[in-house]
């Protein structure tokens, strides 16, 4: 299993949207979060071991009426 994050920046306006959006539609996204900053949302993801994380992002996340911009975090390790 592969854990990602994804941060979203919505248009304006749009995150509640977008957030709703993720949770009813896109699968492998185990948490959402509204955070502050340079992004709206923030997005926890489990994936396959060897599934394509640039397909997964690029054809499941951006593609979201709403969504702007992403940026993807790998995760290696879990420590707790």
């Amino acid at each position: 299993m592969q854990t990602i994050y994804v941060q979203i920046k919505c248009e304006l306006g749009k995150s509640y949207r977008v957030a709703e959006d993720v949770v009813d539609k896109v699968q492998g996204v185990s948490e959402v979060y509204s955070i502050s900053g340079k992004y709206d949302l923030m997005l926890k993801c489990h994936l396959d071991d060897g599934a394509d994380i640039g397909h997964f992002v690029n054809e499941q996340i951006q593609i979201l009426s709403g969504v702007k911009d992403t940026y993807t975090i790998i995760a290696f390790k879990a420590f707790s």
